[in-house]
This record gives structure tokens, C-alpha cells and sequence, in this order.
């Protein structure tokens, strides 16, 4: 629902932020990862995500897009919920995570508290393959200044489709055409060729 709240930070703690934006002022939980991101700063631009529930509305916030898509993966794990979620990245840094899931790990993601044997096991089976897939700089904040063809990939990405196979999509467009292709026009040559 909500991207990103942008605002003035007007609390922080090592738990939760209130960023006031447009006169409201929002109770975002973060991680210690992302405490330590924001660092002094006045004026705040936090990553949402807003779990619903029968008696609760709560926002979670991550100082960077890579951190807040890693979360989403942890929680689409069975038996894994966000306040288990925000310890793992409490207690490590999201590229610690992935690459612990990557390369199969199980024994950091154990030491992490709240993660069992069972729980570490399910996490490395369900997101290894998707995490290789993505690369291993899917961390890594997308650029501000995207250019046409890093919003093709993005989207391509945000798809399904694996970061080289896309790329590889988006270069064969990029030189089967003879004009500057548009975003949407790259998007859809690059599906043809997927």
C-alpha cells in the first residue's frame, strides 16, 4: 500500500521511527540494520511494508529497497513471520542473509535467536533458488537516475525472470532494433525473446 514515507524523522530508536510526512506522523518498526542506516539524519526516506491484521495495522520500514524485497522474501516462508523477519536483520546484514542463503549456510541462519533447525532448513530450501536466480547484487539499491533500459530490467526482474536472463533479453532487443527503443517497447521485445 504504502512505497515509502518520506518525511522529517522525529523519533528514532534502535526499534521503531516516527517520520512525520504531510502532518501525520508514522510508526514505522525497523530493524537494527536500518537504525543504523539513518544514522543523524533530520529528514528520512523509510521503505514500507504494511502487514494487516484482524487487530492490527503495522508498518516496517528498511532504509533501502534490497533490504525491504529481502524481508518479503523472509516472510513468504512458511512458519516465518515479520517479527522473526526483523531479528534475522537485526542480528545480520541482509547481504550476510542472502549470501548465508545462497551458499546454504544453515548454521548462521541457526545462530540467528528465534530460528530453529527446522526453520533455518525451510528458509535455505524455499529461497535459494530464488535469491541465485536474482544475482547476487539484488541487495543493491536500484539507481535514481534509471535509465530506459535499467527500467526494463527492473520490471523484467519485479516479473519473475532471473536478472542475466533478462539482461541477456533486453541486450538482443536493444541490437535486433534500429531506432531507441521506449521502456514499453523494450519490455515487450524482451518478452518475445523470453
Amino acid at each position: 500500500m504504502y512505497a515509502y514515507i518520506d518525511g522529517k524523522l522525529t523519533f528514532k530508536c534502535p526499534t521503531y521511527v516516527v517520520v512525520e510526512a504531510g502532518g501525520v506522523g508514522y510508526h514505522i518498526n525497523i530493524s537494527l540494520n536500518t537504525y543504523s542506516a539513518i544514522g543523524n539524519a533530520e529528514r528520512c526516506k523509510i521503505y514500507t511494508w504494511l502487514q494487516v491484521k484482524e487487530d492490527s495495522h503495522t508498518l516496517y520500514g528498511f532504509a533501502e529497497e534490497g533490504e525491504r524485497r529481502l524481508f518479503l522474501h523472509l516472510i513468504s516462508v512458511s512458519g516465518i513471520g515479520a517479527a522473526t523477519c526483523r531479528m534475522m536483520l537485526s542480528s545480520i546484514t541482509p547481504t550476510e542473509i542472502q549470501t548465508a542463503i545462497i551458499n546454504a549456510d544453515v548454521a548462521l541462519i541457526q545462530r540467528i535467536k528465534g530460528i530453529g533447525a527446522k526453520s533455518a532448513q525451510r528458509i535455505v530450501l524455499e529461497l535459494q533458488d530464488k535469491l541465485k536466480k536474482e544475482g547476487s547484487d539484488s541487495l543493491i539499491s536500484m539507481p535514481l537516475h534509471n535509465t530506459t533500459k535499467d527500467e526494463a530490467l527492473s520490471a523484467l526482474i519485479m516479473l519473475g525472470f532471473g536478472k542475466q536472463v533478462a539482461e541477456k533479453a533486453i541486450d538482443n532487443a536493444v541490437k535486433k532494433s534500429d531506432q531507441d527503443l521506449t521502456v514499453e517497447q523494450m519490455i515487450k521485445t524482451a518478452l518475445r525473446n523470453l
